[in-house]
């Protein structure tokens, strides 16, 4: 990983979009700080695209879509992105239809509830009832599990079929063919019109489950924090911010920008 200042003028000034991880990317201790509230707006004010794709849920993830200048929420890895109306309301847009939802739904409550019967101190984590196309488990919100209660967990998913990863705070498992990466994709073509090309768009993650965006994205960049994960990644981001979480954002926006001034 390269220091952000390594990161070329004409590279930065290419650019025409951000996304971004939340947890632990855009906010500390739980809360997006304001300098990092402020980048998100400096971004947007420069006429750059700026999306979050997270693995949170749709329902956690509202508020934050209807407050924060952003151009969208990707939430639940992929599967869903809320959008502004033009009647300040919002609209939300699947990848699956409804009644494939309604039975992956069914099947990932049963996948849930095995997993916490029988991984010692699994539990869903506490946004689950927000949740309309993935389980998770916490590990390191409101709950600590060790290692390898976590490993067993993604185990568990996998030999019940399901996608699964691990961000800073839970582990995730769903059904179906979209990842963060596909996910960024659909939602430049469904509200911008884009083909996103890879090369002008940056990505800002935290952990193991920005791998897929960290490997295709070429402008990716991890915040300092990144650094606890550093072992358990198969590809890490280009470059390394030296502020941690919400510091580490507006220090990727203030490299941006700077490249546009």
């Amino acid at each position: 990983m390269l220091p952000l200042s390594d990161w070329p003028l004409a590279d930065r000034r290419a650019l025409v979009g951000v996304f971004t991880d939340i947890d632990d990317t855009l906010t500390t201790e739980g809360a997006i700080t304001p300098d990092a509230l402020a980048a998100l707006g400096a971004l947007r004010a420069a006429g750059l695209h700026v999306v979050p794709v997270t693995g949170r849920p749709a329902g956690w993830s509202e508020p934050f879509a209807l407050a924060w200048p952003v151009d969208a929420i990707v939430a639940e890895n992929g599967a869903v992105a809320l959008v502004r109306d033009p009647h300040g309301g919002l609209r939300r847009l699947y990848q699956q239809d409804a009644a494939t939802r309604a039975a992956n739904f069914v099947r990932m409550q049963q996948v849930l509830a095995r997993i916490e019967g029988e991984v010692p101190g699994a539990a869903r984590a506490q946004d689950s009832a927000g949740r309309a196309c993935d389980i998770a488990i916490d590990h390191s919100e409101f709950t600590q599990l060790p290692q390898a209660a976590i490993d067993a967990v993604v185990a568990l998913m996998r030999a019940e079929g399901m996608h699964a990863t691990v961000s800073s705070i839970h582990v995730n498992g769903w059904y179906g063919s979209h990842d963060k990466r596909e996910g960024a994709h659909w939602i430049a073509r469904e509200l911008l019109g884009l083909a996103v090309e890879p090369g002008r768009w940056a990505y800002v993650g935290d952990s193991t489950n920005d791998v897929r965006m960290f490997e295709h994205f070429p402008h990716s960049v991890g915040v300092a924090n990144i650094r606890r994960f550093a072992a358990q990644l198969s590809h890490l981001p280009r470059y390394v911010t030296a502020g941690e979480r919400g510091a580490g954002f507006a220090q990727v926006a203030q490299a941006i920008l700077a490249a546009r001034a």
